[in-house]
């Protein structure tokens, strides 16, 4: 065969590699990257959020992950959500999980560890998420709103820690309305008003 021909078919099988390649990076992107609209700011209020009558009785301290399955904002504090189970999980913490509803979903399985709720009274007034609130031993709210403020979540810009550690502690936190800036997805529906 001819050097030229051994060229042409090489660049040939080439091309079609690229296209190849091109093909299923667009396949790809398409199917699983979704695009971030960037930071947003979202103001929480734990005015009428409430737990169920059986969890609201003394007890440990409550922590309850809301999120949605359909929300690229979760991924960012799974890890962190994770280590926060093992780092209170046997401090008189329990943890919960209330995913938005009419959505379809399961957590990973690193966070197998948190119960899950069907329903929270006042729930459905929350602004976005991911968020979480955490009510003291007797029942009382002491925090809603979000993990962090920013688009990534980590224990090292966290709210979660120090307030955990301070409820714990047995030290009061009042913390149940908070204006933050992060990676958020809605969780009730806006009308159109509301933008």
């Amino acid at each position: 065969m001819p050097v030229r021909r051994k060229y042409l078919i090489a660049a040939l099988i080439a091309l079609i590699w690229g296209g190849a390649m091109l093909t299923a990076f667009w396949w790809f992107e398409a199917r699983y990257l979704r695009t971030f609209d960037g930071e947003r700011a979202e103001i929480f209020s734990g005015d009428n959020l409430a737990l169920t009558s059986a969890l609201s009785e003394p007890g440990p301290v409550r922590l309850v992950h809301f999120w949605d399955p359909a929300c690229p904002c979760n991924a960012g504090n799974q890890q962190h959500l994770a280590e926060l189970l093992k780092r209170f999980g046997n401090r008189g913490v329990s943890f919960y999980a209330l995913q938005k509803p009419g959505t379809r979903g399961q957590l990973p399985s690193q966070l197998s560890g948190l119960q899950a709720l069907e329903a929270l009274p006042g729930a459905t007034s929350l602004p976005a998420s991911p968020a979480v609130g955490i009510w003291d031993s007797s029942g009382r709210l002491v925090y809603i709103g979000p993990y962090s403020e920013g688009a990534v979540c980590n224990s090292s810009n966290s709210f979660i820690e120090p307030i955990l550690e301070a409820v714990v502690a047995g030290r009061q936190v009042n913390a149940t309305h908070s204006l933050a800036v992060g990676c958020f997805c809605d969780w009730a529906e806006r009308t159109p008003a509301e933008g």
